[in-house]
């Protein structure tokens, strides 16, 4: 009752049904002629008084605020839904300028359901939950509210402490726990790294094709993004310096590239090493999931051949462990250890500590190595079991790229067809499937398809490349007219 009083009253102000300086009835008064308590009614005009749209004049009573702007009018109103926008809108008027398309956020539709082959599709299936409930009840039981109020921009001492020892003996890593800082993720990551080394107009070289997460995140910050072109060996060197001989960063994922999967050679690496030494460019090195790898060990990262701290090492525990965990590390050159700190504690200041103390005993006790020698097997199987599904079903219709790593795998399609009118089609029949064409700055030079398969069973697997084969070749059995 009182929300109504106080939500009629400021209403009426608002439309100015109320003008300033009118005298109001009092509070007894009002009650009496509403039949209610007066409780209500003296709670709704305190508030009023205290928001300044009423004032009171001792011996006098209660008015209408003569201080309010006389040009008082309502707020405006999203536009009803499938309405479309007017661009005179205020809204629409104060939004800072991006390039086009930026600001609109409308996922398409192989982001709207898991089923198989969402992507990133850690096997979730695998996870050892008992052991992490265990861990969060141990830190849980014993919290320590002045632990848990550590503010350092960096992360918590213990997980870097444990992310340094993993990345010197699992990744090849040169690096110390004080050059980590703990990160919401690679998304994050990006961002921050643009924030310190980028400035509007900078010039950084992306793969062609590349992630359109971090073309995204690059574009915001204002980069010239400067697509690269992507060939059985990786980042194409020559090709780069024919678009931009000095390069203020490079971004690459050398040892699983997304989304071709190819792994970048040796003599790139060390192509692309000496020119960011000779030309002062930044290399921002995404080592995503450069764990997984089926026909050989792990590829060895590109920061530990770096001997002119050039190179900046990102990584995250999302994609081997869950997606909502949002943990994720940056290993810095030392002498941009503060630099970062400084912009991080302009952003969000830092992570939430409570997860990070968690995951570092997850890490120091054994629990994410074990983690990983299993679900590399079951990838393992998992992958192979998708290669022989597209070649049972689909007879080699689908070229399968890129090497034996990672969780997902990409497909050429055949001449005709175009990616995008293929994965709507196959969100109609329950299959979730990015097109390659989304990663492309320009024009796309291959129609594909991204395939995730880290969470999903054999069955499942067959299951969905059965239905991806009633889609790519329609009722008839033949190719639909997809152009």
């Amino acid at each position: 009752m009182y929300k109504q009083l106080y939500e009629g009253y400021r209403e009426a102000i608002v439309d100015r049904r109320l003008s300033g300086g009118q005298r109001l009835p009092s509070t007894r008064s009002l009650a009496a002629e509403l039949r209610i308590s007066r409780i209500p009614v003296l709670n709704a005009f305190e508030q009023l008084l205290a928001e300044g749209y009423f004032e009171s004049r001792p011996g006098a009573g209660t008015f209408v605020a003569k201080a309010l702007p006389e040009a008082l009018s309502r707020p405006s109103r999203p536009p009803a839904a499938g309405a479309p926008a007017s661009p005179g809108r205020p809204g629409r008027r104060i939004l800072a300028r991006r390039p086009q398309g930026l600001l609109a956020d409308e996922p398409g539709a192989w982001l709207e359901g898991l089923e198989a082959f969402h992507c990133p599709s850690p096997p979730l299936d695998l996870f050892p939950n008992k052991i992490w409930s265990s861990l969060l009840t141990r830190h849980a039981r014993r919290f320590d509210a002045g632990r848990a109020d550590s503010n350092d921009p960096m992360g918590s001492p213990s997980l870097r402490a444990a992310v340094a020892e993993y990345l010197r003996t699992a990744r090849a890593v040169r690096c110390e726990a004080g050059q980590i800082m703990i990160v919401n993720g690679s998304q994050q990551a990006v961002d921050l790294t643009s924030r310190v080394l980028l400035e509007s107009g900078s010039p950084v070289w992306i793969e062609e094709p590349g992630y359109f997460g971090t073309q995204r995140a690059l574009a915001m910050a204002g980069a010239r993004l400067l697509g690269v072109p992507v060939d059985d060996e990786g980042l194409d060197v020559d090709a780069g310096l024919a678009l931009c001989a000095r390069p203020r960063a490079i971004y690459v994922t050398p040892s699983h590239q997304l989304p071709l999967g190819v792994t970048m050679s040796a003599s790139r690496r060390l192509r692309l090493l000496e020119l960011a030494r000779r030309r002062e460019a930044w290399i921002v090195e995404d080592d995503y999931d450069g764990e997984y790898r089926y026909g050989n060990l792990p590829i060895a990262s590109l920061q530990g051949l770096d001997r002119d701290s050039r190179v900046l090492y990102m990584g995250t525990f999302t994609k081997s462990l869950f997606q909502s965990l949002r943990i994720g590390y940056i290993v810095l050159p030392q002498d941009l250890v503060a630099p970062f700190a400084a912009v991080r504690r302009s952003m969000d200041m830092f992570s939430p500590v409570f997860l990070q103390e968690v995951l570092a005993d997850f890490l120091l006790e054994g629990h994410f190595d074990r983690h990983l020698r299993k679900t590399r097997s079951i990838c393992r199987e998992r992958r192979q079991a998708l290669v022989d599904a597209l070649e049972d079903e689909l007879g080699g219709k689908l070229r399968v790229v890129g090497d034996q790593a990672g969780m997902f795998l990409t497909v050429v399609l055949p001449k005709g067809y175009r990616d995008r009118d293929v994965v709507h089609r196959a969100a109609d029949h329950g299959v979730r499937t990015f097109p390659l064409s989304s990663c492309y700055l320009g024009r796309p030079r291959l129609q594909g398809l991204v395939l995730g398969y880290g969470r999903h069973t054999p069955a499942e697997v067959r299951q969905a490349v059965r239905k991806l084969r009633r889609v790519l070749t329609g009722p008839s059995g033949r190719q639909p007219p997809y152009r």
